[in-house]
C-alpha cells in the first residue's frame, strides 16, 4: 500500500470517529443570540466584534429591552443596552470576545459576564466616533444569588 493512502485512510478513519488528527477542523463555538433595540448602533458594532472573532450571531431586535433582560433571567442593575444568551450563560452589555471564551472553558456556576452601562473602549463603544478614548471598566461574573465578582478589569 502506498503512502498517500495509508495517509487518507488514516486522515478518514479520525475524522470518521471525530478524533483530532490532520485537517480536522476546531470545535464550532455555540451561537451567541443578541437581544437588542433596532436603533442602536453599538450593539451592532458588538455584534461585528463576535463576527469577527469567530461566533456565529443571532439578532432579536426588541421594542422591550427591559423585558428581555428580566425573562431570560440577568438582574437589572448590570443592564446595558444589549443582553445575549450562549451556552446556558447571559451576556450583558459590551463583553469582549476573549472573555466569553474563557466564560465558555472555564464554565463557571453563574448566570454569566456583564459589563454594565456602556464603557467608552469596550467592544462596540470603540470607534472612530470615540477618538481613541478607553475608559477602565471591569466585566463582572454575575453569580447566581445576584452578586458579583470582577471576571477582568481592562484600563
Amino acid at each position: 500500500m502506498s503512502a498517500n493512502i495509508s495517509r487518507r485512510r488514516l486522515l478518514l478513519a479520525s475524522l470518521a470517529l471525530g478524533l483530532p488528527g490532520i485537517g480536522a477542523a476546531a470545535p464550532a463555538r455555540p451561537l451567541i443570540e443578541v437581544w437588542k433595540s433596532p436603533y442602536c448602533g453599538c450593539c451592532k458594532d458588538w455584534v461585528a466584534h463576535l463576527t469577527e472573532n469567530g461566533f456565529t450571531v443571532r439578532t432579536h431586535e426588541v421594542g422591550d429591552l427591559d423585558g428581555a433582560r428580566r425573562k431570560l433571567g440577568m438582574p437589572e442593575r448590570f443592564a446595558s443596552c444589549h443582553t445575549a444568551r450562549v451556552g446556558g450563560y447571559l451576556l450583558e452589555g459590551h463583553v469582549p470576545a476573549r472573555d466569553i471564551e474563557r466564560l465558555l472553558r472555564e464554565k463557571p456556576a453563574a448566570v454569566g459576564l456583564a459589563v454594565p452601562g456602556m464603557p467608552v473602549g469596550s467592544p462596540g463603544m470603540d470607534g472612530p466616533a470615540y477618538g481613541g478614548r478607553r475608559d477602565p471598566y471591569a466585566v463582572l461574573l454575575v453569580q447566581r444569588d445576584g452578586r458579583s465578582t470582577v471576571f477582568e478589569q481592562y484600563r
